[in-house]
């Protein structure tokens, strides 16, 4: 089974706007989304979301990322624009819910 839409815009954005290569860029989404309880192949933009504003900065802040907090908020934009398949999963609630919030 594929990656996801929203898991593969994010990497490559990750990759396009920061100094991590393809390889790291999809690893820390990968450790993130791990630690979210979610899956690369079947996160939605909305779930994907909730995850770069509430954790993803502090991977990238351990890789060496400058500004994460600006990469988080310009790829939470973007994510934004991306339309959600009509799957069933967790909502973004849920997902805050395992991160603590």
């Amino acid at each position: 089974m594929a990656d996801s839409h929203a898991f593969e815009w994010t990497c490559e954005e990750l990759e396009r706007t920061t100094n991590l290569g393809k390889l790291e860029a999809r690893g820390t989404v990968r450790l993130t989304l791990k630690k979210a309880g979610l899956d690369a192949r079947s996160v939605d933009p909305a779930q994907m979301h909730v995850v770069v504003q509430r954790a993803l900065a502090d991977e990238l802040r351990t890789r060496g990322v400058g500004d994460p907090e600006r990469v988080c908020d310009q790829l939470a934009e973007g994510l934004g624009n991306l339309s959600s398949p009509a799957l069933g999963g967790d909502s973004p609630e849920d997902v805050f819910r395992r991160l603590g919030g």
